[in-house]
């Protein structure tokens, strides 16, 4: 059965304190977060939120999930007793995986219990592939690009994931859903977890946002030929500054490129090898403290090395910087992976 969800979080964040050198007044400092609830988190007596938790994740520099990984054996067939469901609880809803430690992840299911109230909170969720829900009991309902579906026992909802959705139990009993995420980039690990627990970037945690551009107002269409990243601060959900970056071009990494990068080589597996890796870190190096990067048009390789680098890459088709990184704070900013080249 493995540790409760409180005593696996509250191991898993002393390890990760204890392997960056942090007393706990130094990851309070670094967190926001009281000491009193840091101690109480790692003694396993206080279950944080999910807002807590991705302000920890962001002070020690982590994955959310980080706080739930578990040393792993891979399989090929997974039988899960109904009474030995690895499982996490947070904020009211509880996850159950289905096929924990499965060697593929092709395929990620879930047996999703919410309390009433409880949701997947302001910021809609975008994601690659397909989403499969299917009520066994309760009510939930679910919001998809905008339209709104009332799912009760029986019913099930399937959408490409990459529209933007969220979800809520808004009855006044508990809802159990059954959740089969289908990603579609199998090398999106732990899907399942960002997708419940990475889908609320609380407004109150500082973070800084970086934008492709030529003149600081509007995206550009191509991040291998943009010669600027506009960084913007955010506290609070509000910009309080920006700052104008220079940024590596393709045509600075020699004439072996004749000015063009390898996003313009459209073969399978372009920009995806190692030499094109170290390119997308030198590129990627002024925005080191960056989590988020919004552009207009991205290489397939570019992309996967940003998110390497544990800098979410968006691709939008909105062309107003301003309009792009407001929608992102209000949770409407939609990935197009489809977009990428």
């Amino acid at each position: 059965m493995g540790l409760p969800a409180d005593l696996l979080v509250g191991k898993k964040l002393r390890e990760l304190r204890t392997r960056k050198g942090l007393s706990l007044r130094a990851l309070a400092e670094q967190s926001g977060l009281n000491v009193n609830t840091l101690s109480l988190i790692e003694n396993g007596k206080s279950s944080p939120s999910v807002s807590t938790l991705q302000q920890l994740a962001i002070a020690l520099d982590v994955p959310i999930t980080a706080f739930f990984e578990v040393e792993r054996v891979e399989k090929r067939v997974v039988f899960t007793p109904a009474d030995q469901r690895p499982q996490v609880l947070l904020g009211g809803v509880q996850m159950h995986n289905l096929a924990e430690d499965l060697r593929s992840s092709s395929i990620q299911p879930f047996i999703v219990t919410l309390e009433p109230g409880t949701g997947s909170g302001e910021r809609m969720i975008v994601h690659t592939g397909v989403e499969f829900v299917y009520c066994l009991s309760g009510r939930l309902h679910y919001r998809v690009d905008g339209q709104e579906y009332a799912l009760k026992p029986g019913d099930g909802l399937t959408f490409e994931a990459h529209l933007p959705h969220c979800w809520e139990n808004q009855g006044e009993e508990t809802a159990q859903i059954l959740l089969i995420l289908h990603p579609g980039d199998e090398r999106e690990e732990e899907l399942g977890q960002r997708h419940f627990l990475r889908s609320v970037v609380q407004k109150e945690v500082n973070m800084k946002i970086a934008v492709i551009t030529e003149d600081g107002k509007t995206i550009s269409q191509h991040f291998g030929r943009a010669p600027y990243y506009l960084v913007l601060t955010v506290e609070n959900g509000q910009v309080v500054n920006r700052e104008m970056r220079e940024k590596l071009g393709h045509g600075r990494f020699g004439a072996e490129h004749h000015g063009h990068g390898e996003e313009h080589h459209h073969g399978a597996g372009h920009g995806l090898d190692s030499g094109s890796h170290r390119k997308h870190v030198s590129m990627a190096e002024a925005i080191a403290d960056c989590q988020v990067l919004i552009c207009g048009g991205m290489g397939m390789g570019a992309y996967d090395s940003m998110r390497r680098l544990n800098i979410q890459p968006i691709v939008t088709d909105l062309r107003s910087v301003d309009e792009a990184v407001q929608a992102y704070l209000a949770g409407n900013l939609t990935d197009h992976p489809e977009r990428l080249h």
